[in-house]
Order: C-alpha cells, then sequence, then structure tokens
C-alpha cells in the first residue's frame, strides 16, 4: 500500500508537469499559426514598430503615412515580392445593422483584394471582393463569422445589403470562423476595399500597413532588404538616416510570441514541479520507515557478506524503480489528458518527445536523490545491533 501511494503521488506530480508543458507547446502553436497566419513567408511595413516598447509618439506621428503608391511600388521594383496587400485598420469601431438586427462594436478593416490569399481566410459563403470592385470603390463588404451570425443566424446573407457608417454596403461573402486563440473578438471584423474605406472612413489616426509574401525559393532576408532599399529611396532617406518606417517580418511575430510563451512556460513548470519535490519528501519518509522495519534483513544481509556500497545500491534501485513507475504512470495520465484539454480549447496537441523522456528521468532523479538518505542510513548499521533488532 505504501509503495503504491508512492507511485500514485509521483505520477500525480508528473502528470500535472507534463499536461501543462503540453497544453503550453499547443497554446504556444496555436498562437502562432494564429498570428502567423500566411501559409508563406511575408514582409509587413508600417509607420512604426508596434512591437518595440518606448516609441516616441510625437516623432512616430510625424512620419509620413504609408499610401497605396507606396504599395504599388514595392509590387513593381522589388522582385522578391509576389501578392501585396494595403491594409487600413481605424482605432474606432462601427455598429453593423441589418433590418431591426445589429451587431456590437465591430472592427472594420479596408484592404486589396489579396488580402484573403496573403493571411490565409477562408471565404465560408460568396466571395472576395476584386480588384475591378476595388480599383472603383464600390460599397462592398465581407463580414466575419461573428457579424454574419449576430446579423443572419443561419440565412445566407450573400447578395443583402447592411448599413454602417450611415451608408448601404452589398455582402459578397462572409469569412469562416476563425477558432482563433483570443476567442470570438478574432472573428468580429469586416473587410471592405481600401479605396472605399479611404472614401468613406479616412482618418489620420488610421494605422496603415503593407503586408507582401515572399515567392518561393527567396528568403525574408532578400525580400526584407529589396522593401527597405525602395522604402528609404521613396521617402527620401538620406545614406546613414534612420529610417522613418518600420519593416518586419512573419518571424518578428514569431519572436513576439516566444517572449511570452517562454518565460511563462518556464514559471508554470517550476511551479508544477514543486508538487513533485513534495513527493520526494514523501519518498524520503517511506524509504525510512521501509529502512526502519527491515532493520534485521539488513543485518542479515551484512553478516553473510554484504557491503556498505550493495546495501546502499539497494535502497536506491527500489526507491528510483517506485518513483521511476510513478514517472511512467504519470506521463500516461499526462499525455492524455492534455490530449483532451487540447480537444476542449481547440488547441493543437503536440507531444514533445524530449520533455516526455525528461519527466521520467527527472522521477527516477527525484527517487535517487530523495532516497540517498535512507539508503546510507541503511549502510552505515552495525550488523550486530542490526541483527538483534526485533
Amino acid at each position: 500500500m505504501r509503495s503504491a501511494l508512492l507511485i500514485l503521488g509521483v505520477a500525480i506530480g508528473i502528470t500535472t508537469i507534463l499536461m501543462m508543458v503540453t497544453v503550453l507547446s499547443g497554446l504556444g502553436r496555436k498562437i502562432n499559426d494564429d498570428l502567423l497566419s500566411a501559409r508563406r513567408p511575408y514582409v509587413y511595413v508600417a509607420r512604426y514598430d508596434f512591437m518595440v516598447g518606448g516609441v516616441d509618439e510625437e516623432e512616430m506621428m510625424r512620419r509620413e503615412p504609408l499610401d497605396p503608391e507606396d504599395a504599388e511600388a514595392l509590387e513593381e521594383l522589388c522582385p522578391s515580392l509576389d501578392q501585396v496587400c494595403v491594409l487600413y485598420e481605424p482605432q474606432r469601431a462601427v455598429i453593423v445593422h441589418y433590418g431591426a438586427e445589429r451587431t456590437p462594436p465591430t472592427q472594420i478593416l479596408g484592404a486589396s483584394h489579396t488580402f484573403p490569399d496573403i493571411y490565409s481566410l477562408t471565404v465560408e459563403h460568396g466571395r472576395f471582393f476584386t480588384s475591378t470592385e476595388e480599383e472603383h470603390r464600390e460599397r462592398v463588404v465581407l463580414l466575419g463569422y461573428g457579424p454574419a451570425r449576430d446579423l443572419f443566424g443561419n440565412q445566407n446573407p450573400v447578395g443583402k445589403n447592411v448599413r454602417f457608417g450611415g451608408r448601404r454596403y452589398a455582402v459578397m461573402g462572409t469569412f469562416a470562423s476563425r477558432h482563433h486563440f483570443v476567442g470570438s473578438m478574432s472573428d468580429n471584423f469586416l473587410v471592405i476595399p481600401y479605396t472605399t474605406y479611404r472614401k468613406d472612413f479616412r482618418s489620420p489616426t488610421d494605422f496603415e500597413s503593407i503586408a507582401a509574401t515572399v515567392k518561393e525559393g527567396i528568403t525574408l532576408e532578400q525580400g526584407m532588404e529589396e522593401v527597405t532599399n525602395t522604402m528609404r529611396i521613396r521617402r527620401g532617406v538620406a545614406p546613414g538616416e534612420k529610417n522613418n518606417f518600420a519593416v518586419m517580418t512573419s518571424e518578428s511575430f514569431l519572436e513576439l510570441v516566444r517572449k511570452f510563451t517562454v518565460p511563462i512556460g518556464i514559471v508554470l513548470t517550476v511551479i508544477a514541479s514543486i508538487g513533485l519535490v513534495v513527493g520526494g519528501i514523501g519518498v524520503m519518509n517511506i524509504m525510512l520507515i521501509s529502512v526502519a522495519e527491515r532493520t534485521r534483513e539488513i543485518g542479515v544481509r551484512m553478516a553473510l557478506g554484504a557491503r556498505k556500497q550493495d546495501i546502499l545500491l539497494q535502497f536506491l534501485v527500489e526507491s528510483g524503480t517506485l518513483t521511476g513507475i510513478g514517472g511512467l504512470v504519470g506521463t500516461g495520465c499526462g499525455t492524455a489528458l492534455a490530449y483532451l484539454v487540447s480537444r476542449l480549447i481547440h488547441f493543437p496537441f503536440y507531444l514533445s518527445v524530449p520533455w516526455t523522456v525528461t519527466a521520467v528521468l527527472f522521477s527516477v532523479v527525484v527517487g535517487v536523490v530523495f532516497g540517498l538518505y535512507p539508503a546510507r542510513r541503511a549502510a552505515r548499521m552495525n550488523p550486530v545491533i542490526a541483527l538483534r533488532y526485533e
């Protein structure tokens, strides 16, 4: 019974650690997939680098905003780029109306017709607007999953007219749910042609950006260098002067993800490991009881020629084996629970083999470390006194 309880305690500790590591690995991949949703690497140009702290707001606001002509220049002068997309993001939201129905405040985006291809968004119903509709500044809109559900429920909204910003827009299609790590907020948006956006909603506080995918066989560094050189020429930046714009890549977003997920993962793993240390104290307690109960056995073995290191090894192997079994049980339970949690919260399931092996080895190490004192105590017994023990 004591051995079973020892195994159970270690198994619970390993289960907690492995489940936390597996779920965090899935969370990291989910965030990575959601932020870097494009199927191919891309270069991102903005007025400033929003991922860097300590930005001088006054200096930032003095910078010239990006415009569609910049995107056209990149498309013409950067042979490493494939598709280019202009994107306008306002600092305000709109409420969309259809008959008596209305949405909560919804994010509106002005984009190029290449928007769904670059960001790998799926149009569930209808279609995305064309370059012709973009060129003629037509009032057409693509609804995110959230606004489409709020306004139309299970109906097909394609071809119907909605109202926002005091104007009517024809619904060309709807996006499928993204199952983003931020939840329903990620589906609460709508997209109109950037030309229409400039006509109806343009504001000095808008955040303008340009995204461009890199052709296959071309590295991000090559694309970034071409974009940087083209933008410096267009903006009249002299040699040696600092850029008055920011160029980022999809790898930059990945680094941003790592800055958040890696420290959080380390802290949570350390906290979970405390439970395993507590289990190790239990191992020491149980092994001390075992040594006390088997004192006469130890004396008999010594009388028959067992050396101190033989007795020491006997108890270390015993404690290491028990905690190792607990580690194996905990690995199985932790993997199964992590899989169930991943399915419930729609995270990708990722089993790290190095972490799994480390968890089992760590459980054995806990048994050896915390079993060392009881084993040394057994090895130092006087065989004459041990034989007289009742």
